[in-house]
């Protein structure tokens, strides 16, 4: 049963080709509004504090600081509004989940880059 399931996801969801990233990368998520007839494309950019899930009902969790109020959004991967994914900084965190990040302010909120 649990194959059938799975069979028909993976005919049923359109897949699309995002960059690899995890937790402690600085992305930049662009996805498309509907308002009433018209439709146009916002950007979310922040950083990610974790992947949760997998197949179809992964979600990523994207944190951002809005003048002094954090804001975090969460996005499925298979969100059909979701048009790219940029990666703008690969960042050195050895969790996967960093919700530590939440109290931190100020410079040790400053997450280290990867060294590639």
């Amino acid at each position: 049963m649990a194959d059938l399931m799975k069979f028909v996801q993976d005919e049923l969801v359109a897949k699309k080709d995002f960059p690899v990233f995890g937790a402690g990368d600085t992305i930049t998520v662009f996805y498309e509004i509907k308002e009433g007839e018209k439709t146009r494309t916002q950007f979310f950019k922040g950083v990610v504090i974790q992947r949760r899930g997998s197949g179809n009902t992964e979600t990523f969790t994207i944190r951002k600081m809005s003048g002094a109020i954090g804001v975090e959004r969460i996005f499925p991967v298979n969100l059909p509004a979701l048009q790219k994914i940029e990666i703008n900084k690969k960042g050195a965190v050895r969790r996967a989940r960093i919700f530590y990040f939440r109290e931190l302010t100020g410079k040790k909120a400053k997450i280290k880059d990867k060294r590639r």
